[in-house]
């Protein structure tokens, strides 16, 4: 399926899981459609598995937006509770579409938790009370953190997942890697079929440099490493620390959120020679989320660092801001240096990003799709130098390997069921869903 189709698909109301590997433009595609329903004055719940993807969307984590904490099951008394408290019902009651980014990341229970807050507060045994809801995700990235030994369950393992009558909406274009062995060895690792090819390929990046004008990231497994060298190699340099702090407004509980998942941080030290990254979306200024580069030096008056990327391109990084909204309703914002500290970051805060280049450390890989998300941050082979490599690096779990040949399947139907509507019906019937919910926010407006 490609981009336009999902679209097309996501407006006529359905509830969707859109899927697909890593650099198919799954939040590109989303932001398209939230973008199309702000236009329209519909309420979206933007939200995410996890506090960095929320920030990500300028959302909240589905916990906070759900009201379920970190609970594991919710009783009688905890939906009461819920569905008592005024500005909860108010705020999903007008909320008509639902997002949950991430959920790959996501536990099976805490998705039907969901859906019992919502059918709860409607007063509809429909899922997730009749609203729409829309599932982005890969389950081939990082799974939902479980008790050593236990194994994670993922949406798809939920209850209400076969009452949702859901969309697949399974893309296969790639914006992130041109092809050739790269693509290859990624797709075959989805496949769980990694090729002798494929391994002497990877094989050859051990130890082997890439061609870039700065050091390239590490990414780790573990926090303690990333941390450890930052401190490190920003204490090395001789030349003057300039500090950068956050500055927020709006509701206190909402700042710390935001300021705990940004991944700017709160108190940002720089200087002349460090390698940093920047952390947010700015095409027009020339940088994505993940962009490395080196701080070349600081503006005359301003102060702001002035950072040289793999292209020899020399950014100024000004401040930017990050969000939480409701609606129209600005929550919560902050805003700091979209850059921080990149000698090293952690695989999991790398989900979501593009890489020019990385030093990449598998050797202590520990849980599946580890291995997939580190390599497949990055557009070429070249543009890795593997560290080390375990056993566990490359495993992908087998239940995901057969719900993914399920889901392109289903995604093809969804394909078919499309193509056979004329585009006066497709468009008819886009309309008349785009009506249906818009006049539902009005009628409960308060």
């Amino acid at each position: 399926m490609n981009q336009k189709q999902a679209l097309d698909i996501l407006k006529l109301g359905h509830n969707v899981f859109l899927t697909g590997a890593a650099g198919s433009g799954k939040t590109y595609l989303l932001n398209q459609y939230i973008k199309y329903l702000k236009s329209n004055h519909v309420l979206v719940g933007i939200t995410a598995s996890t506090g960095i993807a929320a920030t990500h969307m300028n959302g909240k984590t589905i916990h906070s937006w759900a009201h379920i904490g970190i609970k594991d099951v919710l009783t009688s008394s905890d939906l009461n509770h819920i569905a008592s408290r005024e500005d909860y019902r108010t705020k999903i009651l007008n909320t008509k579409v639902l997002i949950i980014d991430e959920v790959s990341m996501l536990h099976n229970y805490r998705l039907d938790m969901v859906n019992q807050v919502l059918q709860k507060i409607h007063q509809n045994e429909l899922p997730f009370g009749g609203i729409q809801v829309i599932l982005c995700g890969d389950l081939f990235q990082l799974p939902p953190i479980s008790p050593y030994g236990v194994e994670s369950k993922y949406i798809n393992d939920s209850a209400i997942w076969e009452k949702m009558n859901i969309r697949i909406c399974y893309l296969t274009e790639q914006h992130r890697q041109d092809g050739g062995d790269f693509l290859q060895l990624l797709n075959e690792i989805r496949d769980n079929e990694v090729s002798e090819y494929s391994i002497e390929k990877l094989q050859a990046r051990i130890n082997t440099d890439v061609s870039i004008n700065f050091e390239p990231t590490k990414l780790y497994t573990h926090n303690v490493d990333v941390d450890l060298i930052n401190k490190s190699e920003l204490d090395k340099l001789s030349t003057e620390d300039h500090v950068y702090y956050v500055t927020s407004q709006g509701d206190k509980n909402l700042v710390k959120t935001l300021t705990d998942n940004c991944l700017a941080p709160s108190e940002l030290h720089l200087k002349k020679g460090a390698i940093v990254m920047f952390v947010q979306n700015n095409f027009s200024k020339g940088y994505a989320n993940g962009t490395l580069g080196e701080v070349v030096g600081f503006a005359k008056h301003t102060e702001f660092p002035m950072v040289k990327t793999a292209d020899d391109k020399i950014i100024t990084a000004l401040p930017a801001s990050w969000s939480i909204e409701e609606g129209n309703e600005l929550l919560a914002e902050i805003a700091q240096i979209p850059l921080r500290l990149a000698w090293a970051i952690t695989i999991h805060k790398s989900q979501g990003m593009t890489l020019d280049a990385a030093q990449i450390d598998l050797s202590k890989a520990f849980v599946s799709g580890m291995g997939y998300v580190a390599l497949s941050r990055v557009r070429s082979l070249d543009g890795i130098k593997l560290l080390g490599i375990n056993s566990r690096a490359l495993s992908v779990n087998p239940n995901v390997i057969e719900a993914d040949r399920l889901f392109r399947k289903s995604s093809a139907r969804a394909v078919n069921e499309l193509i056979s509507l004329r585009p006066i019906e497709l468009k008819k019937l886009q309309e008349e869903y785009l009506k249906k919910i818009t006049t539902v926010s009005q009628k409960v407006k308060v």
